[in-house]
C-alpha cells in the first residue's frame, strides 16, 4: 500500500498542499517541528526545503510508512508513533504539523491534547483536512465510478473518513476540548494534475483501505477495470486535472 500511495496519490493530492503548508510553516520560523501522520514524507520534504535549519521529527502510526519515509527523506528524524500517545517530552516543539491526518485519529480530542502537551507555550499547531467529497474532483469521480460499478454496496471510506471531517465548527470544538484555541480556518482550493485517470484509480484501488473490500471479491480484476474505465470516461484520457479543496487550520494554547 505505501508504494501505490506514494506512486499514484502523493504527487497529485499531497504535494500541492504540502507546498502550501510548508510555506505557512516557514513564515512561523520554527526551530523544532513535530510532524504527525507524515506518511511517506511529502510534507516533510517540502518543510525541510522551506526551513532547512529546523529540526524536524516525522512520525506515523504505520511502520511501513515510517520506513518508506525515512528512505525518501533522511534529513528528518523518523519515528513510529501514535498521535494519541506521543513519546515526547512536554513543550518540546514550537510547531506541530499534520497534513491530512487528523481525520484518521480515532479520538481527536485525545490526539489534540497530546499536541497541546508537546507544544511550547507559544507554539502553533498547523494542519489541514479535506473538504466534503464533492469538492475534490478526483475523489468524487472515483466514488461515483465505484458506486456505479458496485451497486450491491460500494465502500464508503472516502466520504466517511478522509472527507468526513470537513466542518470547521466541529474541528474548533474538538480543539477546545483539548485546551487549544482555533486561531484561523482558511479554505484552500488547488489544482491536482495526474498523468491519467487510470493512475488515480489505481492509487485509490490499491493505495487506500478501499483495496481490502475490492480485493476480497471474486470479480476484483473486472471491478478494477470497470472503475478505471468509468473514471477515464468522466475525466478524459491523457493527463487530467481537477480542483481539490481543503481547510487549513492554525491553533494554539488557550489563553
Amino acid at each position: 500500500m505505501p508504494e501505490a500511495y506514494d506512486r499514484h496519490l502523493v504527487p497529485v493530492f499531497f504535494r500541492p498542499f504540502a507546498a502550501d503548508l510548508a510555506a505557512r510553516a516557514a513564515a512561523l520560523r520554527p526551530r523544532t517541528v513535530l510532524e504527525l501522520a507524515a506518511g511517506t514524507g511529502a510534507l516533510t520534504s517540502a518543510l525541510l526545503d522551506a526551513v532547512p535549519t529546523a529540526s524536524v521529527t516525522a512520525t506515523d502510526l504505520n511502520e511501513a510508512m515510517v520506513i518508506a519515509g525515512s528512505v525518501r527523506e533522511p534529513r528528518a528524524h523518523w519515528r513510529q508513533a501514535d498521535a494519541q500517545e506521543l513519546p515526547f517530552e512536554d513543550g518540546g516543539f514550537d510547531l506541530v504539523l499534520c497534513q491530512f491526518g487528523v481525520m484518521f485519529f480515532p479520538d481527536r480530542p485525545a490526539a489534540y491534547a497530546e499536541v497541546r502537551r508537546v507544544l511550547a507555550p507559544r507554539g502553533r499547531f498547523l494542519f489541514n483536512s479535506w473538504g466534503p467529497l464533492a469538492t475534490h474532483g478526483f475523489g468524487a469521480a472515483f466514488q461515483d465510478a465505484l458506486e456505479r460499478s458496485m451497486p450491491d454496496g460500494a465502500p464508503t471510506f472516502l466520504p466517511d473518513v478522509p472527507h468526513g471531517y470537513a466542518d470547521p465548527a466541529v474541528v474548533a470544538a474538538d480543539l477546545a476540548a483539548a485546551g487549544l484555541t482555533l486561531a484561523t480556518a482558511e479554505e484552500v482550493t488547488l489544482e491536482g494534475v495526474a498523468e491519467s485517470a487510470a493512475s488515480v484509480a489505481t492509487g485509490f484501488l490499491t493505495g487506500t483501505p478501499v483495496s481490502a473490500a475490492v480485493e476480497a471479491r471474486e470479480d476484483a480484476q473486472a471491478l478494477q477495470l470497470a472503475v478505471t474505465q468509468k473514471m477515464t470516461d468522466h475525466l478524459g484520457t491523457g493527463p487530467v486535472t481537477a480542483p481539490m479543496t481543503a481547510t487549513v487550520y492554525t491553533a494554539h494554547h488557550q489563553g
